[in-house]
């Protein structure tokens, strides 16, 4: 065969392969039914008035810089944060890893080898050689029937399912580092007022102790008055208690070791609270990140399916390979040291013992379950806002009612004191106004925390900020 009629089988196989690829139009596709979800038309709480949708970086509403940089820390060194990171690599080099499996691969060798065979009896000559072999090869298989396309399309989703996994762990992360960052003004301020309790039943007593030595008042009065004042002291430590714990779970969020913590200096009572307008529901969906990551996994899910479904049709694989083959170097990129070879092969399952029926029910019963994550995913978010819209509008008319208990408490108390100067009261009286001025700005400043921590609350269940 001439060079000339060599170079025309070749051009008509390549046509024939060509032809063959572009047949590869057929396709499966998942038959998963996405969920019917039922939203509702309005929140049965309504936003308050000035109310505003709330930034991306929404802890800034709060008016707390030291907050604002300690969210900074977090969200550059949290260490679950990281994670979440590294999470969102690994799905983008397995998408890589699918997506390659669409595309041709080529491979190249370099073959140097010498023979030769011993000089034995009645031969007159040793025969030895040197064989040269440069070789090019590609595969590629069509993917008539979708299927690597399909891997492709789940694992796509499986990114995208990544990195709204990502978005929910900041979220989360967030949420904590504000809570935290609040709970820590909330006990330092509970433990100025019951230092300032402990402090008011300590100078009582003193009274009770002077008026006692003149005889204006029993031994029992003084007795009663110390058990208020151990009952002041024995409140303190498991308060400073709750602070450590609470400032070193500060430091784990932030990424930080507990004694580098900043002092924090803010007073909760200086924090504003935000005025947030929830929208619409139809647009929560698109916003929770949750609920956009379980939607992505069940079209992974929807995508498997149909790859499990491709599994049972034929393959077809199509390969070329091409080089040189000499003895000699100088004859290696000759015409006639020329070498090619074209196939294709085609593979059917004919009996695989139930591995592909299996394969596709697993697919099925996944994406069955993941449909039900996401229908939960749905009814927990509207559920969320329900509640911290509930929570924001019940901890503010706490915080008021405790306030206002809190001025008559300390209204009673002043009474009681000024009486008690002048001998007219019992220890009684002034022991119940004690006790009731203590418990009420120590619940004023309970109160004062829950309404920050609904706000929070609310904040997470949007979704964090609009972007």
């Amino acid at each position: 065969m001439t060079i000339c009629s060599r170079k025309a089988a070749v051009e008509r196989a390549v046509a024939g392969i060509l032809a063959m690829a572009f047949l590869a139009g057929c396709s499966l596709e998942g038959t998963g039914q996405p969920p019917v979800i039922e939203m509702p038309t309005a929140w049965s709480e309504p936003a308050g008035q000035n109310a505003s949708r709330p930034d991306v970086e929404w802890w800034k509403e709060f008016g707390t810089p030291e907050l604002a940089s300690l969210m900074q820390d977090a969200l550059l060194q949290n260490a679950d944060l990281a994670a979440a990171k590294a999470r969102v690599r690994q799905a983008d080099a397995l998408l890589k890893v699918a997506g390659a499996s669409l595309l041709p691969t080529l491979g190249g060798s370099l073959d140097a080898s010498r023979q030769g065979s011993p000089k034995l009896p009645g031969i007159q000559t040793a025969k030895q050689g040197n064989l040269y072999s440069p070789m090019l090869a590609a595969s590629y298989e069509v993917d008539f029937w979708g299927k690597n396309a399909a891997v492709e399309a789940s694992a796509t989703a499986e990114a995208e399912a990544a990195r709204y996994a990502q978005r929910t762990v900041a979220l989360t992360v967030q949420s904590a580092v504000a809570s935290s960052y609040f709970s820590i003004l909330g006990l330092k301020e509970r433990l100025a007022v019951a230092r300032e309790n402990l402090a008011d039943a300590e100078r009582t007593l003193e009274a009770y102790r002077e008026r006692m030595a003149i005889g204006a008042a029993t031994r029992l009065d003084v007795a009663q008055q110390e058990s208020e004042v151990a009952v002041q002291r024995a409140g303190i430590p498991p308060l400073e208690l709750e602070l450590q714990q609470t400032q070193d779970a500060l430091a784990l969020l932030t990424g930080r070791l507990p004694e580098k913590l900043p002092e924090n200096s803010d007073d909760i009572g200086r924090v504003k609270i935000p005025a947030i307008s929830p929208g619409l529901p139809s647009e929560l969906l698109a916003r929770r990140p949750d609920v956009r990551q379980a939607e992505a996994r069940l079209r992974a899910a929807n995508a498997n399916i149909a790859a499990a479904r491709a599994a049972y049709l034929p393959s077809l694989t199509l390969t070329a390979q091409g080089g040189y083959e000499s003895v000699a170097l100088s004859n290696l990129l000759q015409p006639g040291s020329t070498l090619f070879l074209l196939a294709a092969s085609l593979a059917q399952p004919i009996f695989d013992g139930g591995r592909l029926e299996g394969s596709l029910d697993y697919s099925k019963a996944r994406y069955d379950e993941l449909a039900e994550d996401y229908r939960k995913a749905t009814l927990s978010a509207f559920s969320d806002v329900e509640d911290a819209l509930a929570a924001v509008r019940k901890t503010t008319e706490a915080e008021e009612a405790q306030r206002q208990a809190e001025d008559t408490a300390r209204q009673a108390y002043d009474i009681a004191q000024a009486q008690m100067q002048g001998g007219t009261v019992t220890l009684f009286v002034v022991l119940n106004t004690q006790r009731a001025l203590f418990q009420a700005k120590d619940a004023h400043v309970q109160a004062s925390l829950k309404r920050l921590e609904a706000t929070i609350a609310l904040f997470r269940a949007l979704g964090g900020g609009w972007e």
